[in-house]
């Protein structure tokens, strides 16, 4: 065999498998992708399910059919962790299955007292947590908190 012919070969059996494996790609489908409607037709998801992951929309300390939750942070902190739980339950899940929140609160010398209430919510683990400082939440709501969580076992 003359040398170029063997390099066509190798040429062609190195072509040959990267398009296979650009088609198998292009073939598998792609991750399994649920959004699930916020209620009251906000213009948003309450949450995204992809495979067996959810992310969770934001979710303030408002009282079901009613406004935000009387008597300051820790009554917000309740109903909202209550709204996430809610949440949580509507697409299979549970406070359990919690692995990471992002709280945004509008006093950060809050914190202590948000904290109070927070750890009660995950009685056999802690989620991994960021918490940002932030001005301007939604319907003047002392804190907002979102979260990732995993479906299942």
């Amino acid at each position: 065999m003359t040398l170029p012919i063997r390099t066509f070969i190798v040429v062609a059996t190195v072509v040959s498998f990267a398009l296979g494996s650009f088609t198998t790609r292009a073939q598998r489908s792609g991750p399994d992708v649920e959004y699930a409607s916020a209620e009251d037709g906000l213009p948003f998801s309450s949450y995204v399910r992809v495979d067996d992951m959810l992310y969770l929309s934001g979710q303030l300390g408002n009282v079901p059919g009613g406004g935000l939750a009387q008597g300051g942070v820790q009554a917000e902190t309740r109903q909202t962790l209550e709204n996430i739980r809610g949440v949580l339950e509507r697409a299979g899940s549970s406070m359990n299955h919690v692995v990471k929140c992002s709280v945004f609160m509008a006093d950060m010398s809050q914190w202590p007292a948000m904290n109070e209430v927070y750890v009660t919510f995950f009685p056999d683990h802690l989620p991994a947590r960021s918490a940002f400082g932030s001005t301007g939440l939604a319907l003047g709501a002392a804190l907002e908190i979102e979260c990732f969580a995993t479906v299942g076992e």
